[in-house]
């Protein structure tokens, strides 16, 4: 038989849940002070910061065939990457290339964990580069945090403006850098110096340099920890072989603070001189040692401060480092876990992700330069002129996506006499389109009455391979 709590057991129940509640908001509302730390992984991340940004704010400038190598026209809704041109029919490219980052992910992630989350996301990039200037301007993370509990002086202003001066130049620049890949960034210079930008130039460049500051300035890890849904999901592509960084229990505890040259297995104690650098590196302040948590992004910060203190301890390396939950239980080396990445999760995101880039890439060397759309007019369905002939009204929109002007033949078949009168020979210049309008007529009984099939043969006359055979249908009274 049940029985209805008191109501002393209630209230304390409810001061037990406003008590934890508090403590979560203040935990969420508590700055972050991460402390710099130097060592291998540190070194991988800045070689990712670098190559990752130099990419983004430099390929903007990169000239091609006298145009912007890579560029997203959305005027002449023309999408240039080098020498390749895309346009609005080709959607079907950019569909596979999600697919491809999609499972590049579910890859990555099966094997080593958030890889991305701590190397390569823009959001740990932006992060990184405000924290660097913030060390450069105010200190270390010590005298960050001094900085801020004491009281404004002309000191504590002067500083504080530097850096969101910096901050602020640094989001502008990049707003400008993002809108220079719709607008060609030359372009968006020569306004810049009579500040001439239209009103969506301006108001894109503000808005995503404001979200730069915003973010990397002040949110920080609040967007990895409440805002990213990536972090909600991982937990499913994960399995025992997966790699994450993970913290030696067996080893470590019972963790304490010890002398150097104490014999600390005598008193007891594991690897772990509880020194908390490990949670003072954390961009995002979790303690690896409560095992692995959503919060993590795993940019291994904590495995190189808590190397740093193994070396001084003289102790082993790797008391927090990149392993699976199998080999922790196991004892495996190496060797056993790198034999146990490759697992059939693995292998079929690989097979997947290899067959999808392969198709892409063939699909993209074989493309004809060429394409072509058949649009009826809607105006005129079908007419029947006075000769007795059947006419109906086409315009076919013939797109030459290559960088040289090309000439092309226009025929139609698939009814017998079927004809137009109007050009047959068009030139097109590079990475322009042409609509031409053809009025096709055919005698009545070539065809039943309703919908036939005919086809537009539009060929380059100097090379026949590049050639396109479009259907259309043709309606007879």
């Amino acid at each position: 038989m049940s029985r209805t709590p008191s109501s002393g057991n209630t209230s304390g129940t409810q001061a037990a849940k406003k008590s934890a509640g508090k403590q979560h908001f203040i935990a969420v509302n508590k700055k972050i002070y991460p402390r710099s730390v130097k060592g291998v992984f540190a070194r991988w991340r800045w070689i990712f910061f670098w190559g990752i940004q130099s990419v983004f704010y430099g390929l903007c400038w990169l000239p091609w065939n006298g145009r912007q190598a890579f560029l997203c026209d959305l005027a002449e809704r023309k999408f240039y990457a080098f020498n390749l041109i895309f346009w609005p029919q080709d959607v079907i490219y950019l569909a596979l290339l999600l697919i491809i980052s999609a499972y590049a992910l579910f890859l990555f992630t099966a094997i080593g964990g958030r890889l991305f989350c701590g190397y390569a996301c823009p959001q740990t990039l932006f992060t990184s580069l405000f924290l660097w200037i913030e060390e450069k301007i105010e200190g270390n993370h010590m005298a960050r945090v001094k900085l801020d509990q004491a009281p404004m002086s002309s000191r504590k202003f002067i500083l504080k403006f530097a850096k969101h001066s910096a901050w602020l130049i640094v989001a502008v620049w990049t707003g400008f850098t993002f809108v220079g890949y719709f607008t060609p960034i030359r372009t968006l210079v020569a306004q810049f110096s009579d500040f001439s930008f239209s009103s969506w130039e301006l108001a894109w460049i503000l808005l995503y340099g404001g979200l730069v500051y915003l973010d990397a300035g002040f949110l920080r890890e609040q967007i990895c920890l409440f805002m990213c849904p990536y972090a909600r999901f991982q937990s499913v592509m994960f399995d025992p072989d997966t790699l994450v960084v993970t913290y030696d229990v067996e080893r470590g505890e019972p963790r304490g603070a010890r002398a150097k040259n104490d014999d600390y297995k005598v008193q007891g104690k594991g690897d772990c001189v509880d020194c908390d650098i490990c949670v003072q590196v954390c961009p995002t302040g979790i303690d690896i040692r409560n095992g692995l948590q959503s919060e993590c992004i795993g940019c291994s910060a904590c495995i190189d401060a808590c190397d740093q203190v193994m070396d001084k301890m003289n102790y082993p390396r790797g008391l927090i480092r990149y392993s699976t939950e199998r080999a922790l239980a196991k004892h495996w080396g190496r060797k056993e876990i790198i034999r146990h990445l490759i697992r059939p999760r693995t292998i079929i995101y690989g097979v997947i992700l290899a067959l999808l880039v392969t198709a892409t890439a063939y699909g993209i060397a074989t493309r004809l330069p060429l394409k072509v759309d058949v649009i009826r007019d809607r105006g005129v369905m079908s007419r029947e002129l006075d000769n007795g002939m059947i006419e109906n009204l086409y315009r076919l929109q013939i797109m030459n996506v290559s960088e040289v002007a090309h000439r092309y033949s226009i025929s139609v078949s698939g009814l017998e006499g079927a004809d137009f009168d109007a050009e047959r020979i068009v030139e097109i210049p590079a990475a322009a389109s042409r609509i031409v309008t053809l009025a096709v007529r055919a005698p009545a009984e070539s065809g039943k009455k309703g919908s036939n099939r005919i086809y537009f043969d539009v060929a380059e006359i100097s090379d026949p391979k590049i050639a396109v055979h479009e259907k259309a249908s043709f309606l007879v009274p």
